[in-house]
């Protein structure tokens, strides 16, 4: 496990992440940040495209924080979008209501030979602006998580032209055109690693590689698209930016969630939802750090339900063992923000399991 700076002494997630149990486990929500939250649509309404407000330094720095301010959770993690990089590579998007994103998709050869890998870090300078400002921003004992989209999931985005039930038109490049889609992941290794490093650079204590859609592939492919891309970068990281942790989530990769932590070096490994604590204790614990991972429509449903899956997740997982309490997947926009208030009350206040 990567070992973090001195800094870290006082942020609990930095801690957890250095492989110290700590007790109650420091606690963050994917889409922490966004629809769920009244203070997040007012100002939405006030930046105009949700891609306006990514590029936007001061409106993005002041969503990141509206959840901390609210719940005072232990990481704020950058607000922005997976496919910030396609964009920056040259390729078209928009955000369309009710549609999600739609993106210019790739379909040829000459379409490959377009994107720029050279123009991304200025494209995203705003972006690196908006981790600056965070880390200026956020208190003392919160700990700053830069991100980005791993090359598999950004690909299908850019050759499906948006979101996929099947991925049929990637994993016909993929399986059927290796050779170009080699050149595309490559691609997206270099600008994703870029990007990385560069919010590092700006204030970044820990990264996290969101792969959504990893569970699409059958073994050998997810090992060629998911962990060896994901291994290259976390390598990168930790040869340029060492100390630096980082986190993999390759969500849907069921039984091969070992073998991804084993043969991508992560610090830390995101457990979605339909992984089994108890399983995910035994195998993956012994392995790197763990994240995760409350199903977010029992954040929903709230009560009791709220209640019984909190302790499930603390008392299997957390304790003895170095854990950061998370959710399976990013927040849903119908989410009573009170239920969030409920769930961070629970693990603040959580007995440590195996204690009297």
């Amino acid at each position: 496990m990567s070992q973090s700076s001195a800094p870290s002494a006082d942020k609990p997630f930095l801690r957890v992440l250095a492989g110290e149990a700590v007790w109650p486990p420091p606690v963050w929500l994917m889409r922490q940040a966004g629809r769920y939250l009244p203070e997040y649509l007012e100002t939405r309404r006030t930046a105009g495209s949700f891609l306006d407000l990514c590029y936007n330094p001061e409106l993005a720095v002041e969503v990141t924080l509206q959840p901390l301010r609210r719940y005072g959770f232990d990481a704020a993690i950058l607000f922005s979008d997976i496919l910030v990089i396609p964009h920056a590579l040259g390729q078209d998007l928009a955000f369309r209501q009710g549609e999600g994103p739609v993106l210019d998709a790739l379909k040829t050869e000459d379409d490959l030979a377009k994107l720029d890998v050279g123009r991304v870090l200025d494209h995203l300078r705003p972006v690196l602006e908006t981790v600056g400002g965070l880390a200026k921003a956020i208190p003392d004992t919160t700990a700053l998580i830069g991100f980005a989209g791993a090359p598999w999931t950004v690909a299908t985005y850019m050759i499906e032209g948006g979101g996929s039930k099947d991925f049929a038109k990637t994993k016909a490049w993929a399986y059927g055109r290796p050779d170009l889609f080699e050149r595309l992941i490559d691609t997206l290794v270099q600008a994703t690693g870029d990007y990385l490093i560069a919010q590092i650079d700006a204030g970044a204590e820990a990264v996290q590689i969101f792969d959504t859609w990893a569970g699409a592939l059958p073994e050998a492919d997810f090992r060629r698209w998911v962990v060896a891309p994901i291994g290259r970068l976390t390598r990168r990281i930790q040869t340029e930016r060492p100390g630096i942790p980082v986190i993999g989530f390759p969500r849907g990769a069921g039984l091969l969630y070992p073998d991804f932590v084993r043969d991508t070096g992560v610090t830390a490994v995101s457990l979605d939802t339909s992984l089994p604590c108890g399983w995910a204790a035994e195998a993956i614990q012994p392995l790197a750090v763990t994240q995760g991972n409350l199903d977010p429509i029992h954040v929903v449903v709230g009560g009791a339900a709220l209640d019984a899956a909190t302790d499930h997740v603390l008392k299997t997982l957390g304790g003895h063992r170095p854990h950061v309490f998370n959710l399976g997947h990013g927040i849903v926009p119908q989410t009573p923000p009170e239920n969030v208030a409920r769930l961070m009350d629970r693990v603040r206040n959580a007995p440590r399991p195996g204690s009297v």
